[in-house]
């Protein structure tokens, strides 16, 4: 009996050996390193310096300016990413001839690179680029600085990581629309309930896992968004478009300050960890809802 309960866990010995080496242990390095002074000459030892770096964190204004970016980013980006895709599964989930094609050109963002959806933007925002083109011909004289300027940045790359998002989420929701039976939409037309209402009766309450699922998916993904911001703007103009994730990335690999990196890496770990609770327990009320 002791060999059958020891089985299973034989099996995931590798996969474990393997996980703890790649994940498990430098997370616990990297805590460790928050604690410590290790910087510049990455062959000396770590010094224990205790909470010094939390202090530093605490009054570092770029560190704030950065985390502000990044919940403007989940609240820019999130409910976007919640609403419209389900809109889009909606639509593509009709018995149409060709449909197949939408669906194609709704998801084909997603499987391009980020470096050459980064570089084509930057093209498409560009002083002369394509967009302000279009603005001047619609009649307005001065284009619109979208990578130049404070108030613009963060939005100009917003969009991007929108249409990068838009039909990856949508696959998750046709896939929970498929899922549903078509006898529910013809008995609520019987019931007097069609054309957009069946959706707010019967797709919306029946998608509400989908929902929660994409929601939480989301919000992981905006705080931890650093490929557009490295490509597009580099953080600029004036930390306007820096991001959490970003800033990590500079403090360790061009200021080499590692412990002081890990410190932020703990702190968006913690926020990410808070976000995942948030998603149980939304999924424990929805189980207890059904």
């Amino acid at each position: 009996m002791t060999n059958k309960r020891l089985t299973p866990y034989l099996f995931l010995l590798p996969a474990l050996f393997i996980l703890g080496l790649s994940v498990f242990w430098p997370a616990l390095q990297a805590f460790f390193l928050s604690f410590t002074r290790y910087e510049y000459d990455l062959t000396a030892r770590p010094l224990w310096i205790g909470l010094e770096n939390f202090q530093r964190l605490w009054t570092d204004a770029v560190f704030w300016k950065t985390l502000g970016n990044t919940l403007i980013y989940l609240v820019g980006v999130v409910p976007i990413l919640v609403i419209f895709p389900l809109g889009m599964a909606i639509l593509v989930n009709q018995k149409l001839r060709g449909i197949s094609w939408f669906r194609a050109s709704f998801y084909t963002p997603v499987v391009i690179s980020m470096v050459v959806a980064g570089i084509a933007w930057r093209w498409l925002y560009a002083e002369n680029g394509l967009l302000n083109q279009l603005l001047n011909q619609l009649g307005f004289s001065e284009g619109i600085p979208w990578l130049t300027s404070p108030q613009w940045a963060i939005f100009s790359v917003m969009a991007v990581t929108i249409w990068k998002g838009l039909g990856y989420y949508m696959v998750i929701y046709l896939a929970g629309l498929q899922s549903i039976p078509p006898e529910l939409y013809e008995a609520a037309a019987l019931d007097g309930s069609d054309g957009y209402i069946k959706h707010w009766d019967i797709t919306v309450p029946l998608m509400r896992p989908y929902l929660v699922l994409v929601a939480v998916i989301s919000a992981i993904s905006a705080t931890k968004v650093f490929e557009e911001v490295y490509i597009m703007t580099q953080g600029g103009p004036l930390n306007s478009s820096k991001t959490v994730v970003y800033y990590l990335y500079e403090q360790a690999f061009s200021n080499l300050e590692i412990s002081y990196a890990c410190t932020i890496g703990l702190v968006l770990f913690l926020v990410i960890f808070g976000l995942s609770l948030l998603n149980l327990k939304l999924s424990q009320g929805r189980r207890r809802f059904l």
